[in-house]
């Protein structure tokens, strides 16, 4: 299903475009006002670097789950992928609302609409019917 796919490649390049932010506050970029609640502005300390690192990483495992439901890559995740793509909805609806109430101006206004689309596309993924088969 060609919708299916749409939303598997906008949630898997929306997530690179976040993982790269990510790696980015891990490397000492002075945007911590637009994450963690904006509570330390500038440079992550450095536990926060390494939280990024862990975030970027499981982002990038929900981009594989979501293209992996689709049958885009990694064929034989398609079955564990069926519940797995409920774990990015769940995760994603958190985000959504997370970025919905941080105090953090700019956080609301970036990443909120980010989350929300996240959500709606692995929506997409996780509710429709598969017409791929399973090996």
């Amino acid at each position: 299903m060609m919708v299916r796919r749409i939303a598997a490649f906008l949630y898997a390049i929306i997530t690179l475009a976040i993982v790269a932010f990510q790696i980015a506050l891990a490397a000492g970029a002075p945007w911590g006002a637009f994450a963690m609640g904006g509570a330390f502005p500038g440079q992550f300390p450095p536990a926060l670097r390494i939280a990024a690192i862990i975030q970027a990483a499981l982002l990038v495992g929900f981009a594989l789950v979501v293209l992996a439901r689709t049958g885009i890559i990694l064929p034989k995740w398609l079955q564990a992928s069926r519940w797995l793509a409920w774990v990015v909805v769940a995760f994603s609806a958190l985000s959504l609302i997370l970025n919905l109430i941080t105090p953090s101006a700019g956080e609301r206004v970036i990443w909120a609409p980010v989350a929300f689309v996240m959500l709606i596309s692995s929506g997409i993924v996780a509710f429709t019917k598969s017409s791929e088969r399973l090996a």
